[in-house]
């Protein structure tokens, strides 16, 4: 399993909700994950005050977290393009392929149909 992965916002969602698979997976990695900022924000957006926010920003701390740069943005918004209509690929999901992309970072994500682009994709866990 390689550790240079970057999570995307379901995993981390299931994680801070204690959904044990996630758990597990996140566990086990001997290495610092990384994360985009398209996800950070994405967390932000959902997350309520209180222990919830604090779980986040605790969990964050422990990430290395990717900004967007131009070429990010060129990448994200070709990709956009490319698969925007035929395979429903949004904005931020373009963001996340291109971050992981010119990364070379291995996607962790729940939502392998959101990522038609890629090559590199990891599903750990099938929800029920």
């Amino acid at each position: 399993m390689s550790d240079r992965v970057l999570l995307d916002t379901d995993v981390v969602i299931d994680h801070l909700r204690g959904q044990p698979d996630a758990v597990n997976y996140i566990a086990a990695l001997t290495a610092v994950p990384f994360t985009s900022v398209i996800v950070v924000g994405e967390l932000y957006a959902g997350v309520r005050d209180g222990s919830e926010r604090n779980r986040l920003v605790s969990f964050l701390a422990g990430l290395t977290v990717i900004s967007l740069d131009a070429a990010t943005a060129v990448e994200g918004g070709l990709i956009r393009r490319s698969y925007g209509k035929s395979h429903g690929v949004g904005f931020n999901d373009a963001m996340i392929a291109a971050t992981a992309k010119l990364s070379a970072l291995t996607l962790v994500t729940l939502n392998r149909k959101h990522f038609p682009m890629l090559t590199d994709v990891l599903v750990p866990y099938q929800k029920a």
